[in-house]
């Protein structure tokens, strides 16, 4: 999820004409909103869940890769963007 968020970021913050850095930024952000936001819901909407599960699944798996591979990618989706 944190690809598709970023890459509709990156797109949206192009379309409203945003600097490159500014499209790049709006990229990981909606990119992480998927592991800040997630964990809330989860557990608002299913509180009999296991929080290790949806906490390890967000912060364990999401979170870096998100920093070893989104972050990198969008920086090359916004600065190729930009031309």
């Amino acid at each position: 999820m944190p690809l598709c968020n970023g890459i509709i970021g990156i797109l949206l913050g192009q379309l409203s004409g945003l600097s490159s850095g500014g499209t790049f930024v709006l990229g990981v952000m909606a990119a992480s909103a998927s592991y800040i936001a997630a964990p809330a819901a989860v557990r608002i909407a299913l509180p009999q869940a296991n929080p290790s599960f949806y906490l390890t699944a967000a912060l364990g798996i999401t979170f870096p890769f998100n920093l070893a591979i989104g972050i990198p990618l969008f920086f090359t989706i916004a600065q190729w963007l930009h031309g």
